[in-house]
């Protein structure tokens, strides 16, 4: 259910693959995704022909690191949930690629069951089995 996007300065496939795994496993543990829910954009920016814009906001230092993470979801979680998710992501990040915590940037976007369709122009979410 959850779709994820994630952008990455200077990120090759398998930093890419890593930050993907780090972010599904960590959806997993701490917010109930099943398993086999992996929906997921892995983009990597070379810095030249397609970069990141960053600074230092809130005091966390960022660097060429960077890594920028977009879930989209349906509603319903708590806020203890929430931030569990983040301080996951950020660990299995830096565990799985490196990736220092400080440039692990998360925004989460909440929807409803009507705003999804898995294909076949259905919202499976929103129709009832006959």
């Amino acid at each position: 259910m959850p779709f994820v996007r994630i952008d990455a300065l200077g990120a090759d496939r398998d930093r890419l693959e890593a930050l993907g795994r780090a972010v599904h496993d960590a959806m997993v543990e701490t917010i109930g995704v099943p398993v086999d829910d992996r929906f997921q954009v892995l983009v990597g920016h070379d810095g030249v022909n397609s970069t990141l814009r960053y600074e230092d906001y809130l005091g966390i230092h960022r660097d060429e690191g960077v890594v920028f993470v977009a879930i989209t979801m349906r509603s319903g979680r708590t806020p203890e949930q929430k931030q569990a998710l983040y301080r996951r992501i950020a660990e299995l990040a830096h565990a799985y690629a490196g990736t220092e915590p400080r440039n692990v940037l998360v925004t989460l976007t909440e929807n409803e069951t009507i705003d999804w369709s898995f294909g076949n122009g259905v919202a499976q979410y929103a129709v009832s089995p006959a």
